[in-house]
């Protein structure tokens, strides 16, 4: 698979939905996580992300202006140990008690399916990054319908042992613009990771469709102490 930039794989799509990258940054010390989300509608776009614990969870930026919640007010992002779980949905929270009660990542998303907004049928997207005494390993993963068949569920994951410096793997829901939406097709494409944390946060945040972008969150984790960075930008301010 050819790595291509992060900037020519979100510049050749103006809605790519939400997004999940796992990787390493190039001098290959930090696990490397970004998660972003874009929207369409008043109610996709009034939202920010804020630190939780841990972890960050989506607000609304004008409560008055909030419809419903259901399906874009959860926690993105959850620390359990060594393990931090990413993902665009509520299945955050099935993951996190899954993996608590000694389940595999894959075991946990058994219970779940894609978003049930039909006529899309938004994919759930998950992550998790394992890093410990200086090992560093993440899978992702997609439920979907399919091909809109909302009686059937496909399941992927792609486990990435030991990622090499510099690269990520980079999953999003919707392949582009359309209605109803494409889901995500195929194995995550391979992009590369530039620069520090600043660097790589301006970056995807450049990147993604001016009108559409609504949040990002980055993070960046020492391998080999566990410690970590993160940044957290917001179009709403």
């Amino acid at each position: 698979m050819k790595t291509v930039s992060i900037k020519t794989e979100l510049g050749s799509n103006e809605y790519p939905g939400r997004g999940i990258i796992l990787g390493r940054s190039a001098d290959g010390s930090k696990a490397v996580a970004a998660y972003f989300i874009m929207g369409r509608s008043e109610n996709s776009r009034n939202r920010i992300f804020v630190e939780d614990g841990e972890g960050i969870r989506t607000q609304a930026f004008d409560p008055s202006k909030m419809k419903d919640p259901s399906l874009i007010i959860y926690a993105p992002v959850r620390v359990l140990g060594n393990k931090t779980i990413v993902t665009n949905g509520d299945q955050t929270d099935t993951i996190f008690e899954g993996m608590d009660k000694q389940m595999t990542f894959e075991q946990s998303l058994r219970s779940r399916e894609f978003e049930p907004d039909a006529p899309n049928f938004t994919p759930r997207i998950s992550g998790v990054m394992h890093v410990e005494n200086g090992t560093y390993n993440f899978a992702l993963s997609i439920l979907k319908s399919d091909n809109g068949d909302s009686s059937s569920c496909n399941r992927f994951t792609f486990a990435y042992e030991n990622p090499k410096a510099g690269t990520g793997r980079f999953i999003h829901t919707y392949i582009g613009d359309g209605n109803p939406l494409p889901s995500f097709e195929g194995e995550p494409t391979l992009v590369e990771v530039k620069g520090n944390i600043d660097e790589f946060t301006d970056e995807v945040w450049n990147s993604l469709n001016n009108d559409n972008k609504v949040s990002l969150f980055v993070r960046f984790i020492d391998v080999k102490t566990g410690k970590y960075e993160t940044r957290i930008v917001n179009k709403n301010k």
